[in-house]
C-alpha cells in the first residue's frame, strides 16, 4: 500500500492561509483595506463584512476610504471599527468614512510582534496536529500489516520533509509581518 500525504499537504495549505488571513487582521502603520476582513457590521438584520456592504479604497499610505453602498450604513460601519479595538482613527463623512491610520507606539509594535508569535505557535500546534493524525495512520498501517517496517521510515521522513517545508514557508510569513510591524 503506498501512502499518500494529500490530506496532509491539503490541511498543510489551510493552516498556511489561515495564518496568512490571521497576519492581514493586524494592523501595521500601513494602509492595507485587508484589515477590515475580520470585522462584521450589523446591516439587514444579520452581521456582514464591511467588505460585502461597501468599497474599501486606499487613500494614501496612512488612509483608508469606506464608501457605503447604503448610507444608512455608515453609522453602524463607525461603531463596528471603533469596537474592534484596532488604534484606527474613524471620522464620518457625507461620502462614507474616513480612516487613518496614527504611527505605532513602540508599546504597540512589542504588543503586536507578540501578537504574531502567537498566532505563529498557534499554527504550528494546528501542523503538529495534522501529523499526528498522519502518523497514527502509518502506524496502524504497519500493525495491519499493510506497511512494511522500511516503508514506514521512509514514509515517517517524508512527512518530515513536507514537515520542514510548511514550517519554513510559516517562518517566512511571520519575518515578514515582523518586518513591517518594525517599520
Amino acid at each position: 500500500m503506498a501512502y499518500h500525504f494529500n490530506d496532509f499537504k491539503k490541511a498543510t495549505d489551510a493552516v498556511l492561509e489561515w495564518l496568512r488571513k490571521e497576519y492581514s487582521s493586524i494592523r501595521t502603520s500601513r494602509a492595507t483595506p485587508s484589515i477590515f476582513d475580520g470585522i462584521s457590521v450589523s446591516a439587514y438584520g444579520s452581521k456582514m463584512p464591511i467588505n460585502q456592504v461597501a468599497t474599501v479604497t486606499v487613500e494614501g499610505p496612512k488612509s483608508l476610504r469606506i464608501t457605503p453602498w447604503d448610507k444608512t450604513l455608515a453609522g453602524a460601519m463607525d461603531s463596528a471599527i471603533r469596537e474592534s479595538n484596532l488604534g484606527l482613527s474613524v471620522s464620518v463623512d457625507d461620502a462614507g468614512l474616513r480612516i487613518s491610520f496614527p504611527d505605532l507606539s513602540s508599546e504597540r509594535r512589542e504588543q503586536l510582534l507578540k501578537l504574531a508569535k502567537e498566532k505563529m505557535e498557534e499554527a504550528r500546534i494546528r501542523l503538529r496536529s495534522e501529523r499526528e493524525k498522519v502518523l497514527g495512520d502509518i502506524d496502524k498501517g504497519e500493525k495491519d500489516r499493510q506497511i512494511s517496517e522500511d516503508e514506514k521510515f521512509r514514509l515517517k521522513h517524508e512527512l518530515q520533509k513536507l514537515i520542514d517545508e510548511a514550517n519554513k514557508k510559516f517562518e517566512e510569513i511571520r519575518e515578514k509581518k515582523e518586518k513591517e510591524i518594525k517599520e
